[in-house]
């Protein structure tokens, strides 16, 4: 008897030590052996992969513009400097930013684009006949409805960053690109930066040998910006929801060099963050609440298959100078952009190159795509080249029909960052699976390659 007794008591202890809160979560969920794990829904019958999808080449891409406010209205500028591209639609919630966008391309000597405006204006410009692309740069919780909206109307879709705020999003936008084999790419300009992109050239190239441990960042104090967001939608997402909410600038570019779904997968994710500070007083100050979920500084950090780490941050509060902390660091040399780029390499990796061996490293390794597009992305501008580039780079890959740079999957990955933190933090820093949104398919692809 008084064995069953302490046996009934240690159960009833592990129970209690094995207690988890109940989590909000936009999919299922379980817990095994200290892991949150979300549930993956298996791909429907007729539905495809679409790992390295290609569709029927477009001689001249029509495209639509879907919000232009502070994103929006220079996407049109740049795109009147692509060649192939014809602007055949323009909405917004307010009409008169249609017309100043129509008046731009006008001055520039193209044709007005079709208006469309008001809450639903997107719905009728994806129903188009006249539209390839939707180029959608709206607030945040309209990017999968338009997304959504456009592929099952027959549409391309570019999306801004980020393109997909949770894990019910992901795969919404996976399965809907899957079944109606049209290309989703989200917008991450990052990717195309000069230094990114040399820094990846030479990943590649096995300069920094194995590359194990990478660091990516949205540092970046928005107290100037936060009152241009149109009926104040950025502050009252961060009020509401806490973790990595802006993850993209930073995960993209590293998972570029790690291969992640190119012989990598990302596995576990573990975040934490600080208590509201400063975004609290902006809140009390702009929204007259006194509650807010975002902590001033997230901390996300995540191991791959191969054992390899990415840490990942963000702060929008801070008063300290911007940063993307792009890093990487391999057995045999390191890689870091912030506060300024360096490099240092064999034969002497733990000493940073000097100045004249830098810039011999960015010419000997300059990537193919930067070199091609450089001198026309330097004077069209859009953060300082790289919107160009990255623009440039979508309207050639379907003007070819060729797989796109940055695939649907990528989106997924480098988004779901935003919910799996939230949820993390939530429960104590609670290992989160990330989910295997190619259900399977991560080693199919040897390393990444652009499309030429």
């Amino acid at each position: 008897m008084k064995r069953q007794f302490f046996v009934l008591a240690a159960a009833l202890v592990l129970a209690a030590c094995t207690s988890y809160p109940k989590l909000e979560t936009t999919v299922p969920y379980t817990i095994k052996n200290g892991t949150i794990i979300l549930d993956e829904p298996q791909r429907e019958p007729g539905q495809e992969s679409a790992l390295g999808m290609t569709c029927e080449p477009i001689d001249t891409v029509r495209v639509g513009f879907v919000g232009l406010g502070m994103r929006g209205g220079d996407a049109v500028r740049r795109y009147t400097y692509i060649e192939g591209v014809k602007i055949t639609a323009l909405c917004d919630l307010l009409p008169e930013r249609v017309a100043q966008s129509n008046s731009y391309l006008e001055s520039r000597g193209w044709p007005k684009a079709a208006e469309y405006s008001g809450e639903e204006g997107w719905k009728a410009l994806c129903e188009s006949d006249d539209v390839d692309l939707v180029y959608i740069c709206t607030p945040w919780l309209l990017h999968t409805p338009v997304s959504l909206y456009a592929m099952e109307h027959g549409k391309h879709v570019a999306c801004e960053v980020p393109s997909m705020m949770n894990i019910r999003d992901c795969w919404d936008i996976i399965n809907t690109c899957e079944k109606t084999r049209r290309h989703f790419m989200m917008l991450e300009n990052c990717c195309y930066d000069f230094y990114e992109m040399t820094a990846l050239n030479m990943a590649q190239k096995g300069v920094f040998g194995e590359v194990y441990h990478v660091e990516g960042a949205y540092i970046h104090n928005l107290d100037p910006f936060w009152k241009a967001y149109q009926g104040n939608w950025r502050l009252e997402y961060n009020q509401k929801f806490r973790g990595d909410n802006y993850p993209t600038h930073g995960i993209g570019p590293v998972c570029q060099v790690l291969n992640i779904h190119r012989g990598d997968k990302m596995n576990v994710l573990v975040a934490m963050d600080t208590k509201p500070l400063h975004g609290a007083e902006v809140a009390r100050e702009n929204m007259g609440v006194e509650e807010f979920a975002n902590g001033d500084h997230t901390v996300s950090l995540i191991r791959t298959e191969k054992g390899h780490q990415i840490e990942i941050h963000h702060n929008v509060y801070a008063a300290r100078p911007y940063s993307r902390m792009y890093q990487l660091t391999g057995d045999k040399g390191f890689a870091n952009k912030y506060p300024y780029p360096q490099f240092a390499v064999a034969p002497d990796p733990e000493r940073f190159a000097n100045r004249e061996e830098f810039v011999a490293l960015l010419q000997e390794y300059k990537h193919p795509i930067i070199a091609e597009y450089e001198a026309k992305a330097r004077e069209v501008g859009g953060h300082g080249g790289m919107d160009y580039i990255m623009d440039s780079r979508l309207i050639h890959c379907l003007r070819g029909g060729l797989p796109l740079d940055q695939d649907v999957y990528d989106a997924a990955e480098w988004c779901c960052v935003n919910e799996l933190s939230r949820i993390s933090t939530e429960a104590g820093s609670m290992p989160v699976r990330v989910p295997d949104f190619t259900r399977g398919g991560w080693n199919v692809k040897d390393g990444l390659a652009f499309a030429e």
